[in-house]
């Protein structure tokens, strides 16, 4: 591949090539993408990228770890070195594969890494699936990889009939408690403003028990509770541990940090995020499980793509979607993003 002409098409000086994360926040960039120095290397040209809020963590310098900017995506491969993904295919993008690349906020994205690394990062894409249904996938395969993880906590023990409360209404709590009520699981939404409850009502994605103001949920009454928000803030842990049964499982999925503890509770709440841990412990009295879940496995992907395909309607992924935007609008939504309350996803059309 190394010398190959440049088969891409022609663009215009003027037109912007990608979005970069700079210092000062999202800029425009003319560069073009530079293929990277691996064995092999795939060229993706991105039809469709949602926007995450690790980006929106990113940006606001709130995130720690490796940047995973511009993950979200589904697109066609344009040039490529391993015959396991070939010219034309439609593949998304598995972030917790390390291989080196771009963003997906660009015209192109390179990808690079050894070809079974490559086709683990890039999972083809299941035909006859829109992309606007596909670009859901990283997100999802999120969701269920938090439900193998809580299976995983609870002794490998069969979910249907249990109780669970996601706490957080968000995009990855809807589709954490979608995914857990295909698998027979009663399951309630909670959030603290209620508005964000009226907004996924009326784009009908709640689960069939509902969803209620975190202030009018009943104390020690549910088997799970899953903290979904963007951080797992002290009193949305304590909001969490007085919903759950005694010995009941609390899942911590929202961003944490080194050191962070809730007083009172033995627990190193970022370490058993991270690790996927499990600690027994207790809270005012009350036996409780603290339980971890961080990232995806390929199997977690493959899961999310069998359901985006098999679902006659996807979960109802679609109709979070709240607007579309071009990559020379991106920057500036972006910010907004950071700095205004918005419900549902927004995706960009590079």
């Amino acid at each position: 591949m190394t010398g190959a002409p440049d088969t891409r098409p022609a663009t215009r000086e003027a037109e912007p090539l990608s979005v970069e994360l700079t210092g000062a926040g999202p800029r425009l960039s003319r560069a073009r993408p530079r293929r990277p120095d691996t064995p092999d290397a795939v060229l993706v040209e991105p039809a469709l990228v949602g926007i995450c809020r690790s980006d929106l963590k990113e940006i606001a310098g709130m995130r720690p770890g490796p940047s995973q900017f511009g993950h979200e995506l589904v697109g066609v491969v344009a040039r490529s070195s391993t015959s396991r993904l070939p010219v034309g295919a439609r593949v998304c993008l598995d972030p917790n594969v390390p291989a080196l690349r771009g963003t997906g906020f660009a015209r192109w994205m390179w990808a690079g890494g050894d070809g079974d690394l490559l086709a683990r990062a890039l999972p083809l894409a299941p035909a006859g699936v829109g992309d606007r249904r596909l670009v859901f996938a990283e997100p999802l395969a999120c969701a269920a990889h938090c439900l193998t993880m809580i299976r995983r906590h609870l002794g490998g023990s069969d979910l249907r009939g249990a109780t669970m409360c996601v706490l957080g209404a968000g995009t990855a709590g809807v589709l954490i408690a979608r995914l857990a009520e295909a698998a027979g699981v009663r399951v309630l939404i909670t959030n603290r403003d209620a508005d964000r409850l009226t907004f996924l009502a009326e784009r009908r994605v709640l689960p069939r028990t509902g969803g209620a103001p975190l202030g009018e949920t009943s104390s020690d009454a549910h088997d799970i509770v899953v903290i979904a928000t963007s951080y797992v803030r002290p009193e949305v842990l304590e909001h969490a541990l007085r919903l759950a049964h005694r010995h009941g499982l609390v899942m911590l999925y929202g961003g944490t940090a080194a050191g962070d503890r809730l007083p009172g509770l033995g627990c190193d709440l970022d370490r058993v995020r991270r690790g996927e841990l499990v600690q027994t412990t207790e809270w005012r009295g009350k036996p409780v499980r603290i339980g971890g879940s961080y990232g995806t496995t390929p199997g977690d992907f493959q899961h999310a793509l069998r359901t985006l395909s098999d679902s006659p309607d996807g979960l109802g992924v679609e109709r979070l979607i709240t607007a579309e935007v071009s990559l020379p609008e991106l920057p500036a939504v972006l910010r907004t993003l950071v700095e205004e309350r918005r419900f549902g996803k927004v995706l960009a059309r590079p």
